[in-house]
């Protein structure tokens, strides 16, 4: 029988070709393998998570036990090694001796004879030598040592340390490497905090309600897949970061409104926002790509939803002549998306140093497409789930610097009290390790004249 250390292992090959969601892979997996047991699909996750989050650290061990240049370690050998080391270096629940004969056994099963004995050694060297590792020294190299110590690539620390300092890019990192809280919010056009709590808790799921918002509910160390509950299945609640949900209340749509969502992807936004509205009124969702209109329909059928229309299209072709105008405009822009490492830590090894820059360029363009959409005395509000300044506050700077007819409106002004604390000056920024959240930026502004 397959082993989760297997499905890992090929798992992360398939992460290593193509940018996929390392969730959607191990979903797949388990789904296919059915027999595993809750405990090797618990192993499978950590896996797979635990190898993609130090990556940076992993390699580094590699590199400085290997002897020679890492490009000449092919991507195979060089995922096997990453997976043996995470279990030996930082999984306590795997001995050692385990791990390395399983990189050893799957080595010999697919590679020569000379690399299983180059994996053999590496790792045999990295077990006598565990936990005495010579890391980049602090004093004389910082960036080099936050970068290997917390596994994140040294252009962000770089780029982190100018804009913020030391002790809260020591922070922001180490947060990265934690598991988020697992948050759903609570469907109110299907059912109440009490009742989601209770159903739960009848399938064997600890839950509590979340210490910022009244309609969201934490799960404490779930031993299932939650969207195979009977509960999920019946539209009770979705899962969303309090982060996320935040966007969708700083809209503050009302009832009987017309809100167009401008790049919806999935609809988890679409469908908060629709709750808020007691689903009356129209809400439209554009998305450049189908098949997450595709998801984003079964969504919002699931939860009861009938005010939705989607629209495939690119949203910096579309035209107000398309759709008419709106009382609200939510543009929840593409993004570098490091407020969610904690969720997704293949993105740090993704990422270029130039791609604040670059997704600012497209974030300005959209953003002043979005702007076309809203009627006078409407709203418009940019979102995104990264943290760089390039990104959020100069991006909204630059709007209300180069539009005429908007005014800035303070993003915390429709939030409840438990959540002004998150306020920066007109702006709303959360931080994973200052608010346990994901990381999110939200801008808004009215509209005071008509649109030409």
């Amino acid at each position: 029988m397959i082993t989760a250390r297997t499905l890992a292992y090929q798992i992360l090959l398939q992460l290593d070709r193509a940018p996929v969601h390392p969730d959607r892979l191990i979903r797949t997996a388990i789904d296919r393998h059915a027999g595993l047991d809750p405990r090797d699909r618990a192993l499978l996750t950590e896996l797979v998570y635990g190898v993609l989050r130090w990556q940076g650290r992993l390699d580094w061990y590699i590199d400085t036990l290997a002897g020679m240049k890492p490009s000449k370690i092919d991507a195979a050998v060089r995922i096997l090694l990453r997976l043996a080391l995470y279990q030996v270096t930082l999984l306590d629940r795997v001995p050692a001796h385990a791990a390395v004969n399983e990189a050893v056994k799957s080595a010999k099963a697919a590679l020569p004879r000379h690399v299983v004995g180059f994996v053999n050694a590496l790792l045999r060297e990295a077990v006598r030598r565990h936990p005495d590792w010579d890391f980049p020294s602090a004093r004389e190299n910082p960036v080099c040592h936050l970068a290997v110590t917390t596994s994140h690539p040294e252009w962000l620390v770089r780029h982190l340390l100018a804009e913020w300092g030391p002790e809260e890019t020591r922070a922001f990192c180490h947060a990265g490497n934690t598991v988020a809280p697992l948050v759903l919010r609570v469907n109110p056009l299907k059912a109440s905090v009490e009742k989601v709590l209770a159903r739960l808790h009848s399938e064997g799921i600890e839950a509590r309600p979340s210490p910022l918002l009244e309609n969201a509910v934490r799960v404490r160390s779930p031993r299932m897949d939650i969207t195979q509950t009977e509960t999920h299945k019946l539209g009770w609640f979705q899962i969303q970061d309090e982060a996320s949900q935040l966007v969708s209340l700083a809209v503050g749509p009302k009832p009987g409104e017309r809100i167009l969502d401008l790049c919806a992807g999935f609809g988890g936004k679409t469908a908060h926002l629709a709750a808020l509205m007691e689903n009356r009124g129209e809400i439209v969702s554009v998305d450049q790509a189908a098949w997450k209109l595709e998801d984003l329909r079964r969504n919002i059928e699931r939860q009861g939803i009938a005010i939705v229309r989607t629209i495939a299209a690119d949203a910096l072709g579309l035209s107000p002549s398309d759709t008419g105008l709106f009382d609200r405009v939510l543009l929840d822009a593409p993004c570098t998306g490091f407020g969610v490492l904690r969720r997704n830590p293949d993105i740090k090894w993704r990422r270029h140093p130039k791609d604040p820059h670059r997704f600012s360029r497209t974030q300005k363009a959209l953003l002043r497409q979005a702007a076309r959409f809203v009627k006078r005395g409407g709203t418009l509000t940019y979102a995104t789930c990264t943290v760089f300044a390039a990104e959020n506050e100069d991006v909204a700077e630059d709007f209300t610097a180069s539009q005429t007819g908007w005014i800035p409106e303070p993003a915390a002004a429709k939030l409840p009290e438990t959540c002004r604390n998150l306020a920066e000056g007109p702006y709303l920024k959360t931080l994973p390790h200052r608010h346990d959240v994901d990381g999110f930026f939200i801008a808004c502004w009215r509209n005071i004249e008509d649109i030409p």
